[in-house]
Parts: structure tokens; sequence; C-alpha cells
């Protein structure tokens, strides 16, 4: 297949009790999966083998290929989002990260808020974000599968997906106790910070199967 489904960051069990293995084996096992299926059965061999993912959302979006772009941009999504988890730590930013988010919002706490009220009022599915525009950090959300991979100036820091299988299992409906819960105990701030360099879109990009086998031939 010329993409796959990338590993998690951590064990099944590591996220307990804020986000279960259950959920884990759902929405990583099964709906990440069905995206990554879905965007292989609608490449080309040859599209698939000389572009890497990044690259096949651009030119999906642009090209209005509404199928390609929506599994194709989901897989990114979802990518980029586990490796914005980690396990409960007290861990919290820091640095250069620290200081920009107080320079922004005022402090770590009016973040958390901003983007709970963020993503609690966003109307059905999609996903919230932290981003760096143009230096200044900003707080955003997008509907279905849309992504900053697509927006000039918008550098992806920190998503929380707001579709309900990432947290219907363990919250049912309560969105607000969802995003409470992540943003406040397992967000993976070293990840988050890593990415004000601005290579976070290549953080979860990965390249076609048929391309890794050539580089290995």
């Amino acid at each position: 297949m010329p993409f796959q489904l990338p590993e998690l960051p951590f064990d099944r069990n590591a996220l307990d009790p804020v986000m279960s293995g259950e959920t884990l084996d759902y929405h990583h096992g099964k709906h990440h999966k069905a995206y990554v299926d879905k965007l292989n059965g609608f490449l080309t061999e040859g599209k698939a083998r000389e572009t890497n993912l990044v690259e096949v959302v651009r030119q999906a979006h642009q090209s209005g290929d509404k199928k390609v772009f929506n599994n194709a941009a989901q897989i990114w999504n979802h990518s980029f989002f586990w490796q914005c988890l980690a396990p409960a730590d007290g861990q919290q930013p820091t640095g250069k990260l620290k200081d920009l988010i107080a320079e922004s919002f005022g402090g770590t706490d009016a973040l958390l808020a901003k983007l709970k009220d963020e993503s609690v009022n966003h109307f059905s599915n999609g996903w919230s974000w932290l981003v760096l525009n143009r230096g200044k950090l900003e707080v955003t959300s997008l509907h279905d599968a849309d992504t900053p991979i697509v927006y000039d100036g918008m550098q992806p820091l920190l998503t929380l997906d707001l579709w309900e299988h990432a947290y219907y299992i363990d919250y049912r409906n309560e969105r607000p106790r969802y995003a409470e819960s992540v943003l406040g105990k397992i967000i993976n701030w070293d990840f988050v910070a890593r990415n004000l360099d601005g290579d976070g879109l290549s953080r979860a990009d990965q390249e076609p199967a048929t391309a890794r086998e050539a580089e290995t031939a």
C-alpha cells in the first residue's frame, strides 16, 4: 500500500484514564486506518509513487478532489494529533513557548481556557488548533478534514480532535469534559514547542511506500 497507518507514539493504555485503550483501538485502529485504506484506494500507483502525503493534500485541495482531500487530510491531522499527546506527568510549557503563551494569552491557564472554549463551541466535526501565524500564537478551529496544510502562514503547533469518535467511548456526548481533560492533562508540550521551528507539517508527513522502497533498494 502507498501510505501506511503510523504507529502510536505511546502504549495502548498509556493515556488512561484520560483516553482509554478502547478509544485508541477504535480511533487509531479503525477510524485512522480507514482513512489510510480509502486514500490508497483512490490514488493511482504513479501518483502515489511520486507524491508525499502533504503534497497529496495540497493537490487535492487545489483540484477540488474532495474524496482524496478528506482522507489524506484526515491521515495527516490524526498523525499530528497523536504526537500532541503524552502520558500525564504534570508537563507544562517551558522556555520560548511559555513566553509566547504569556505574551499572546496571559499564561497557560488562559490559553487552555481559550482552546477549550474554541473546542466546545465549534459546531459539529473538526479540529481546534494552536497555530503560529507570522510569529504570533493564535487559537482557531477548522471544520471536518480541513487542515493548516492548505493555509499560508498557518504553522500548526497543537491540535485537538473534535470528531465524536475521538471521545464518545470515554465521555459520551460530553465534549467539554473531554476537551478539559485532554488539554489539561495529556498534552505533549515538548512536541508543541518543537513545532515553533516551522517544521510541524513534516512531522506528520510520510512518503508513499514505493518511494521508501526505491530509497532502500
